[in-house]
């Protein structure tokens, strides 16, 4: 293959979770001759420039400084109001490096779920692009809906139902956050309006999922261009691709350790590493605090409980006894890969929904925020390790993650495009 055989764009919004997997396609693309620019927040230029790969910032440091430490972004419905309104004050400058770089007819764009200004580019300048989704939360179905941040449905209302609810999301939360700015842009190209957000940001042309379909089983009513590519494991920060020195003595000191982080980006997490330090003393078990913040984790941790910045949960994970966490997208596969039981506490998001899947998987257990205490985390954990079904369910899935690759599958099918 070579290089000017046609240019890869990448566009990735978001956090960390968002974003590092599209980093790691871009590298992988790059490796088959690919020539690959990519935009994403300026946060991520550093691991950009160490995979390799040109970054044009889209927005400054301090604009993603705002947003990931609103204490709006960490709350279910707020939340996705916070989220849609960033993304759509980001679709201009999106547009117009698309329109700078990307060449129709003859480059193709990869663009995160919340680059909205990559499918106004495919609509206005012919563009060709492949939307990338991370999660399946973002795909309505009648027949299996996801759950919704803050919408708890229970599971023994009718799916139809559950999805006519779901639905509301659109005139009540998203619309009205994304909708006025992108279609004030739109009309400006002379693009009739979009009507709802969460049907137009599917490309025509192609949709990947980088889910595998058992973790989330194809439905009649998805799109039809639709294509799964199984999880794009990327475990990159910044020049860390190992365990540190501290944290690798503290795993040969004694026995596996519970695991808790709270995600790379999440502000406030004081009262979750609490009960963290609290749950470990109640099994006597040793405990691992995952957290680029110093803030929230307790004063004098007693010897048995290690804190770290960061760690490759690729190379931790296995070491370990169980893994607590938020339940992004990202952090979850690293545990299904590793063979890891999880137990998740969903912040907002897509979080609710990988907790209930995961559930269903049989490989793990949730707590909401407000049961997570000390005593129901440790009783649930307690029960969990001692669970021969659970180790079973971890060990055949991990077997199941070492079969695919999600990346290499995501390369062929932009490879793909080009035909």
């Amino acid at each position: 293959m070579r290089a000017e055989d046609g240019r890869v764009c990448l566009v990735a919004l978001g956090t960390h979770g968002d974003v590092l997997p599209v980093i790691a396609l871009g590298a992988a693309l790059k490796a088959r001759g690919r020539d690959v620019r990519l935009a994403a927040p300026a946060t991520f230029a550093s691991l950009a420039a160490r995979a390799g790969l040109p970054c044009d910032a889209i927005g400054t440091r301090a604009d993603f400084a705002r947003l990931v430490d609103s204490p709006s972004l960490w709350r279910p419905i707020r939340g996705a109001r916070a989220l849609f309104t960033a993304a759509a004050a980001a679709a201009e400058p999106v547009y117009r490096w698309l329109e700078a770089n990307g060449r129709p007819g003859r480059d193709v764009a990869v663009a995160s779920s919340l680059a909205l200004g990559a499918r106004v580019a495919q609509d206005r300048l012919g563009l060709s692009l492949a939307t990338l989704h991370l999660m399946p939360m973002l795909l309505e179905s009648r027949h299996a809906p996801p759950r919704l941040p803050g919408l708890p449905l229970p599971e023994t209302l009718p799916a139809r139902w559950r999805h006519w609810l779901g639905r509301g999301a659109d005139p009540v939360v998203i619309g009205p956050a994304a909708l006025p700015p992108l279609n004030a842009f739109r009309a400006g190209l002379g693009l009739p309006p979009v009507k709802r957000l969460r049907h137009w940001w599917h490309s025509p042309e192609r949709v990947l999922l980088a889910v595998p379909d058992w973790y989330a089983p194809p439905q009649p009513d998805w799109p039809a261009q639709i294509e799964q590519t199984g999880f794009p494991l990327a475990d990159l920060h910044g020049d860390i691709d190992r365990l540190p020195a501290d944290l690798e003595a503290f795993l040969a000191a004694g026995a596996s350790p519970l695991v808790f982080t709270y995600g790379s980006a999440m502000a406030r997490a004081e009262g979750f590493f609490a009960t963290a330090v609290a749950v470990c003393r109640r099994l006597g078990r040793r405990g691992v605090l995952l957290s680029p913040r110093r803030e929230p984790i307790p004063a004098d941790l007693p010897p048995e409980i290690h804190h770290a910045a960061y760690a490759p949960l690729s190379r931790l994970l296995p070491a370990c006894a169980a893994l607590v966490h938020h339940g992004g997208i990202g952090t979850v596969a690293q545990a299904l890969a590793a063979g890891c039981p999880q137990l998740i506490v969903p912040v907002a998001f897509d979080h609710a929904d990988e907790a209930r899947r995961v559930l269903h998987l049989g490989v793990g257990a949730t707590l909401s925020r407000r049961r997570f205490t000390a005593a129901r985390a440790a009783h649930l954990l307690d029960r969990m390790l001692a669970n021969e079904a659970v180790t079973a369910a971890c060990a055949a899935l991990r077997t199941r993650m070492a079969a695919q690759n999600g990346i290499d599958a995501a390369c062929h099918a932009v490879d793909g495009m080009f035909a």
